[in-house]
């Protein structure tokens, strides 16, 4: 089944054609430099790039048609869609994909965990039905419709991302999902520069609830302490299916017992009145908290919640959260935890935790290599030395760090733990290979901005 004809482009972001108008494309795609052959290419204009400027390159390099919003030098007799406005025309697009799904959707935000839970979901339901999902995180406002966009009129199952970090982002995302079901995976102190309180933070991941169709359903956090504030505003907006995932004994999906293991994690839980006994392919206790959440949510959408705990075995970390690379090194080898994506308190304290159940080699030690945490406000400095309880906690053998914010840890730790510490990523890059022996177990950690990646890139390299 085709995505988008030229027509039903044209309807669907009230265009004009131009050029060629019996295309038909198979993909959505807003980067010139990953068009796939049968991709429509969306022209946006940012403040730095704009996408008019690589509208020929596009369909050089096998675009069907291209969105626009003027026509480009060079670019007259191409396929084109002239709208007024690229970044409408996609929401356009987005919203008549919305109208002719006939697929449950399913929603997921939270203060950290939606990439790790939206892919879960992703999994549990293509074995039970065509589903599409947003890629990466796409969770954004423009990645939130590019996925949409992107939804085939054929699909069973659906499950997009939708992320935040300033009061009212949420409600035009959830408008334009409208998902059945709303997963709020935690609420934490996460852009924290942003809010005031964690309870604003509630606040605003709650406006997912405002999207959700009649009859829906929301999957809520027991444990957290906001969770009666979660289930008031879900009410308020006229929700009367609330369910919830945790340890709580009130837990609609209750965590019995879950071990950690150097591959995976084992999970023990009563679904309701249901016992259940599965793995998720991932090592974590996050990881086996948030598959609580999964498996409520297949169920809320028509699926089969003990299948899908079957299928989560098979889980693998997404890229930069978890991912475990084996690095020949110095006669001997390492193992290299890539959670250089992005990180925040709690999710750093899930990492050190995490990394205490590897196995080094002989003589290896577990190690920790951690970058800034950004968006904490006045509190980052002691958000930053209180790590060096988690590290206490789980034993980690040595902690090195980079970047001013870090330098807070690296003088809170003991000298015994007390790892090297960079101005900057790209500092410690070059000196972190003056550090790792041969047995070494090392997870790399910090918010995007921090650019930890350089420091996996070069573990990596060996």
């Amino acid at each position: 089944m085709s995505l988008w004809k030229a027509a039903e482009t044209q309807a669907a972001t009230h265009g004009t054609l131009m050029g060629a108008s019996d295309w038909t494309a198979e993909g959505v795609s807003i980067d010139s430099r990953s068009i796939a052959a049968g991709d429509l290419f969306i022209a946006l204009a940012g403040p730095n790039h704009d996408g008019h400027d690589h509208v020929k390159a596009a369909i050089e390099a096998g675009a069907v048609a291209a969105l626009v919003h003027k026509v480009p030098e060079g670019c007259d007799g191409l396929p084109l869609v002239l709208v007024a406005d690229t970044m409408t025309g996609l929401q356009d697009l987005a919203g008549a994909a919305r109208a002719r799904a006939n697929a449950r959707i399913v929603a997921v935000t939270g203060s950290v965990g939606k990439t790790g839970t939206k892919e879960m979901l992703a999994l549990a339901l293509s074995r039970q039905g065509k589903t599409h999902y947003s890629v990466g995180s796409f969770n954004n406002h423009w990645g939130v419709p590019l996925s949409l966009a992107r939804m085939p009129a054929d699909c069973v199952f659906a499950v997009f991302e939708l992320g935040m970090n300033h009061a009212g982002e949420l409600i035009p995302l959830t408008k334009m999902v409208r998902p059945h079901v709303a997963v709020i995976t935690t609420i934490e102190a996460v852009h924290s520069a942003f809010f005031a309180t964690t309870e604003d933070i509630a606040d605003a991941k709650a406006e997912i609830f405002l999207g959700v169709e009649a009859g829906g359903t929301v999957i809520l956090p027991r444990d957290n302490r906001h969770f009666r504030r979660l289930a008031a505003a879900a009410k308020a907006a006229g929700i009367s299916h609330r369910q919830s995932f945790g340890s709580h004994i009130d837990a609609d999906a209750r965590m019995l017992d879950c071990a950690v293991d150097p591959d995976d994690t084992a999970v023990f839980a009563l679904l309701r009145d249901h016992a259940l006994a599965f793995r998720v392919g991932v090592p974590g206790l996050h990881w086996g908290m948030n598959a609580l959440a999964v498996l409520l949510a297949v169920g809320a959408l028509g699926g089969d919640a003990e299948k899908a705990s079957q299928s989560l075995a098979a889980m693998r970390p997404p890229k930069g959260r978890g991912e475990r690379h084996v690095v020949a090194w110095k006669g001997g080898s390492i193992e290299v935890i890539d959670e250089s994506y992005n990180a925040s308190p709690v999710s750093m304290k899930a990492a050190i935790a995490t990394l205490a159940a590897a196995r080094p080699g002989k003589g290896g030690r577990r190690i920790a290599v951690l970058g800034d945490m950004l968006e904490l406000g006045d509190s980052a400095p002691a958000l930053h030395a209180h790590l060096a309880e988690a590290a206490a906690l789980w034993n980690t053998d040595l902690v090195c760090t980079a970047g001013p914010l870090m330098a807070h840890l690296h003088q809170a730790l003991p000298a015994t733990r007390r790892g090297i510490h960079a101005a900057n990523s790209t500092e410690l890059a070059g000196l972190i290979k003056t550090v790792i022996k041969p047995g070494d177990v090392v997870v790399v950690k910090g918010s995007a901005g921090s650019r930890m990646a350089q420091v996996v890139k070069a573990l990596l390299e060996g």
